[in-house]
């Protein structure tokens, strides 16, 4: 470790010197803004389509990051959203990856670094809260590592359910939570169909978005989490779970988790219901 730190410190003594004596080499060009828009869109696509290679890809992309406060917290915050949606996908794939945790770290830094831009922007603490609850689940027997993720969550979720109680987002991240935790801690199934009933509501009511840099998605996620809640709620509703699935599909035709895992899974609880 200690000729490790030495030969840092004479690189670092060598690019110092170096630096004096050579021109300025011109940083990476930042992204314009269509850029942007173009990975951004490219991003929400590869997350329906299962496809974590392109997520990551494309998570490398988005840099370097801008200096306009605002703009920088919105390409944080994709950026974010690329791994944890990559981490997401990663929980549906059997044998499951070995990488998950690893996108989900980076999708919190993400996430934290975006609210240092702009401490008022709500998404990146959706995600970086559910990011953290993901990691809970993977280390759910660690009762040391499930309180620090906890510490680092909590307020998260606090904040956004304080500042934004009707976001769509918000309430699709909440859902699973209500649905694992007891009824003596407001946890429940009925509670999560009141979250994602209620972020149907808000995210059928919102205006289109014209700026594909905030976040608007939501209406697809939460009919898929409906369908799956219906799929696997302690009394079944089959009926309701494969329209709410096919709702999902038909906003969003190709989306991977839907078409080729969830669908399947109701169509065979239907036939062995019959």
């Amino acid at each position: 470790m200690l000729v490790r730190a030495i030969l840092v410190a004479l690189t670092a003594l060598t690019i110092s010197a170096n630096a004096q004596t050579q021109p300025e080499v011109k940083k990476s060009a930042d992204l314009s803004r269509d850029a942007i828009i173009h990975i951004v869109t490219q991003i929400q696509r590869a997350d329906y389509e299962g496809d974590r290679a392109t997520l990551k890809r494309l998570h490398d992309e988005l840099t370097p990051i801008p200096e306009d406060s605002k703009l920088a917290s919105r390409v944080l915050y994709w950026r974010g959203f690329a791994m944890w949606r990559r981490a997401i996908n990663g929980f549906n794939e059997t044998p499951t990856p070995n990488d998950l945790e690893d996108d989900l770290n980076q999708a919190v830094t993400d996430f934290k670094d975006a609210i240092a831009r702009e401490p008022a922007f709500i998404e990146p603490k959706i995600g970086a809260s559910s990011s953290l609850g993901y990691q809970m689940y993977i280390h759910r027997k660690d009762q040391v590592r499930l309180q620090e993720l906890l510490q680092q969550s909590s307020p998260l979720l606090k904040e956004a359910i304080g500042e934004a109680p009707d976001n769509p987002r918000l309430l699709w991240v909440l859902g699973p939570v209500r649905w694992s935790s007891p009824p003596e801690r407001g946890g429940g199934q009925d509670k999560a169909f009141d979250c994602y009933n209620k972020g149907l509501q808000a995210v059928r009511k919102q205006k289109p978005q014209s700026d594909p840099l905030e976040p608007s998605w939501g209406e697809p996620e939460l009919l898929m989490n409906l369908a799956w809640s219906n799929l696997n709620r302690t009394t079944p509703d089959l009926k309701a779970a494969d329209e709410d699935a096919q709702a999902a599909l038909k906003i969003v035709p190709y989306w991977h988790y839907v078409r080729d895992i969830l669908i399947p899974q109701i169509q065979a609880a239907q036939a062995k219901a019959h």
